[in-house]
């Protein structure tokens, strides 16, 4: 042993950690979607749909897109203002990148945003569907018993 009376916890439960304390999904989410529109404003002129004085705020909405779901994973005490200009920026997509990314960048954004503006801080964990199952069982067997005794 090392001296310390911890045991090597992993990266794994760290990150678990780490995850239940900020809108991970919907952070994710509107990363990719900004990802994805910002990808398709690369595609070949034969596939663009948009083209003209709408350029640079073609790049500039999902750059937005991808910063404001980032700064939701590691400053996720802003997250209602990141996840309100996350879809207004998402929605501005449909009128300046091949629309909205070919709908995918665009639904990506605003399921991630409302997601990101719905996460709750103070909610308890989810316990999982197998302890939820034995603690059913456990409570019907004592209940059980507690009948039979009567």
């Amino acid at each position: 042993m090392s001296g310390t009376d911890t045991p090597h916890v992993g990266w794994r439960p760290a990150f678990r950690r780490w995850r239940a304390r900020r809108p991970f999904w919907g952070g994710l989410l509107l990363t990719l979607g900004g990802t994805w529109i910002l990808l398709t404003e690369k595609a070949a002129l034969k596939v663009v749909m948009h083209i003209g004085m709408q350029g640079l705020v073609g790049y500039l909405l999902p750059v937005i897109m991808v910063v404001c779901g980032l700064l939701t994973l590691f400053s996720p005490g802003q997250r209602l203002f990141y996840s309100v200009l996350g879809i207004l920026c998402s929605l501005g997509t449909w009128v300046t990148s091949n629309l909205g990314g070919f709908f995918l960048g665009l639904a990506l954004g605003a399921v991630g945003s409302c997601m990101i503006f719905g996460w709750l801080p103070d909610q308890e964990p989810r316990v999982s569907r197998r302890k939820r199952r034995k603690a059913a069982r456990a409570a019907a067997q004592g209940f059980g018993e507690g009948a039979e005794a009567v």
